[in-house]
């Protein structure tokens, strides 16, 4: 069987869709360069799973050492995770963020090319939309100018990737990730200090970060706060699972595909049902907006439903359950 290359495969939304791959009987080769995870990751996939993917501690941005991986696998497809995805830290730290996002895409479209390769599944983000002037928002929605350095990384990435003749590529846009697989063996697990909401809830909650900070009290929402489309990071993985599906019957060109629920959540309505699963509630204080985040946005995901075959089938409550089940596991 060919190989599917998964890059950031040890990563959040990585290690779970390959461990969806596994699941389906693909052959996965790894690489990620274990800037934000650990390599124990791949113990956990291989105990959820039964089987070890190949691994190669590889930044996508050295060419070198990605043109090996190439030349000892006969990769078919490949699934770009690779990059760094904080929306604070990318407006503090922009030029990382360029380098390391717009140009590991370069770098291994390059690869790509060499070898004859020509299908991807590229993870977006719901961020290419900006603040949609209609909610929920779908794929015919403009690209807004980026409100971060990191959402621009994803504009520029994707504007590579329609210039490519010959190439085929599913841009899944996602909403926001979160949740952890159901039995807690892998889960979210950010070096340092967690940028999203629920990895620093419930590390709050396990006692190992001082009290919740909600930036932003007086968006034009109900209560005040941002609203979000949480996504579970399995219904995800799945997704990226029927991507592949539809890339292996022919030629597509470039179709972003929105990943959602088609609900949203506000900050506070997240942390209230946080404080309803958990047997550990979250202490939180209200804070001043932080650069660079939107106030609302959630998905319209009749395109996935249409095209993949694909629909989010789990709910908030199930999100906050498996998050805290893994940081307890953790903890």
């Amino acid at each position: 069987m060919k190989k599917i290359l998964v890059t950031g495969g040890l990563g959040y939304i990585g290690s779970h869709s390959v461990v969806e791959l596994l699941n389906r009987d693909y052959e996965v080769v790894i690489v990620d360069n274990l800037s934000n995870t650990k390599v124990s990751v791949l113990d956990g996939i291989e105990s959820i799973t039964n089987k070890k993917p190949l691994f190669y501690e590889v930044d996508v941005c050295d060419r070198k050492a990605l043109h090996q991986v190439f030349a000892e696998n006969e990769i078919d497809s490949v699934i770009h995770f690779a990059a760094f995805k904080a929306v604070g830290e990318s407006v503090e730290f922009p030029l990382k963020y360029y380098l390391n996002n717009v140009g590991g895409l370069l770098s291994l479209l390059a690869e790509m090319e060499e070898f004859g390769i020509k299908r991807m599944v590229f993870s977006s983000s719901c961020t290419v939309y900006g603040q949609p002037k209609v909610l929920p928002v779908d794929e015919t929605a403009p690209i807004q100018k980026a409100e971060s350095p990191y959402g621009d990384t994803k504009i520029q990435c994707e504007n590579i990737l329609k210039t490519l003749p010959n190439f085929n590529t599913i841009s899944l846009r996602y909403f926001n990730p979160t949740g952890a697989h159901d039995s807690g063996i892998i889960g979210e697990l950010p070096i340092g200090v967690p940028n999203n909401l629920v990895p620093f809830m419930t590390q709050s909650a396990a006692g190992l970060r001082g009290d919740l900070v909600v930036y932003g009290e007086d968006y034009n929402t109900p209560d005040g706060t941002c609203i979000r489309d949480y996504i579970h990071v399995v219904d995800l993985a799945e997704a990226h699972v029927k991507a592949l599906e539809l890339l292996s019957k022919g030629n597509i060109g470039f179709e972003p595909i929105n990943i959602g629920t088609g609900n949203g959540a506000s900050v506070l309505e997240v942390i209230n049902k946080f404080n309803i699963v958990s047997d550990s509630p979250v202490k939180f204080s209200l804070g001043s907006r932080r650069a660079g985040d939107i106030e609302q946005v959630w998905a319209k995901a009749d395109k996935a439903k249409k095209l993949l075959g694909w629909e989010a089938t789990r709910d908030l409550e199930n999100m906050l359950t498996t998050s805290w089940l893994w940081q307890k596991n953790i903890s």
